[in-house]
């Protein structure tokens, strides 16, 4: 900080993968700058070509096309606009509370109250389903998810003319995951129904949850497959995203056209950070630092009873403030934390979410959740 104290980053906005300034990124960035800065968009160049190919290599299923854009955002909305002309349908459907982003037709297409409040309509045609994380509420506890896959089905049906499904794989802000079978039945709705699923994987993708990408683990193969932060490594603003070749359905149309949507020098660092990922084994090391890290969780949860849950995917954390005041008593663990030297970010009012670089010591790594423990200790006296 401007003291001079340091501080564990278990926040980094989801971009810190190989933590803060990897010195092979760096000097991947440094190389590319001395020999192209810069390629107008309407060129290609042998960098983004590269990194292109390595993630159709990488992708699952048939996810074989690339486009890269300067942010997560601008990501959403070329997805969204492909979604527009591959199927001919102008209405989307996603989760209210989700958030893909800032710019207008993510916040439409996005159902957070805090970007929507005051701006009036939005995108026409975006409907919304409920939060993942409320499947009970809505749907009871018998079955929530297939009751929810169910209706699901019928908003697809009912609607008739939906261009795609828009969600998170996984509910990021509060680290809470569906069952195995919901997004397999998700997809074969929209199979029957002409409609598209796009998986929105800006701050899960690329070794964070114990795979390259976390809709590996769940069953489905998205349409479209959104990617970003992490993947300039840190340091560069780069997001992408893929589709199959059957999608390829645009090459006329105004998809993207973005000044910086092939920049050599963000690809470069794109480029080393998927050999980081490969050389220095990144998803083995998700794997045992999340299992490291929620065993150590759940041992705090055993000795603390304010902490009412905790749950995790690969190097990702959530912890579920309980007691009579949860959202207060989670924004006071979040200052004890930062005051100690542990900085994250609070989701859905009350879950400590902790996102670790995945090459963090593991001695660094339980010296951060000690901090964390001390501090829950501090707030229960």
């Amino acid at each position: 900080d401007i003291d001079g104290k340091r501080i564990f980053d278990f926040h980094g906005n989801s971009v810190h993968q190989l933590g803060h300034g990897h010195p092979k990124v760096v000097d991947a960035i440094r190389r590319e700058m001395e020999t192209l800065p810069f390629c107008p968009r309407r060129f290609a160049n042998a960098t983004a070509t590269a990194l292109a190919r390595r993630l159709a290599e990488s992708a699952p299923g048939d996810l074989d096309k690339v486009l890269f854009v300067p942010s997560g955002a601008a990501a959403i909305s070329m997805a969204l606009t492909l979604a527009r002309y591959a199927t001919g349908r102008h209405k989307t459907l996603s989760l209210w509370d989700s958030f893909h982003g800032a710019n207008l037709d993510a916040i439409g297409g996005g159902g957070g109250a805090l970007f929507r409040r005051g701006l009036g309509p939005m995108i026409p045609g975006a409907e919304h389903l409920p939060p993942l994380n409320l499947a009970r509420r809505f749907f009871g506890d018998d079955r929530p998810f297939e009751r929810f896959a169910d209706y699901i089905d019928y908003a697809l049906e009912v609607q008739g003319d939906v261009s795609a499904l828009i969600a998170e794989p996984m509910r990021w802000t509060t680290v809470e995951a569906p069952p195995p079978e919901f997004w397999p039945r998700v997809k074969d709705s929209c199979l029957r129904h002409g409609a598209l699923l796009i998986f929105d994987e800006i701050p899960s993708c690329l070794a964070r949850t114990g795979t390259l990408y976390a809709c590996e683990q769940f069953g489905a193969t998205p349409d479209i497959l959104v990617i970003g932060k992490g993947l300039g490594g840190g340091i560069m603003p780069l997001a992408a995203i893929l589709a199959p070749s059957r999608l390829d359905c645009a090459p006329d149309a105004a998809l993207g056209h973005y000044t910086h949507e092939k920049s050599p020098v963000a690809c470069a660092a794109g480029l080393a950070t998927l050999d980081v990922i490969e050389d220095e084994k990144l998803i083995e090391r998700a794997k045992e630092i999340g299992r490291r890290g929620l065993e150590r969780l759940q041992a705090i949860k055993a000795r603390h009873s304010v902490i009412r849950d905790v749950r995790g995917l690969g190097c990702y954390f959530g912890a579920e403030i309980g007691g009579d005041d949860p959202a207060g008593l989670a924004e006071r663990l979040m200052y004890r934390c930062l005051k100690r030297g542990l900085s994250f970010k609070i989701g859905g009012g009350n879950v400590v979410t902790l996102c670790p670089p995945l090459t963090i010591p593991f001695e660094q790594f339980d010296e951060a959740l000690s901090i964390f423990e001390d501090a829950v200790s501090g707030l229960e006296s």
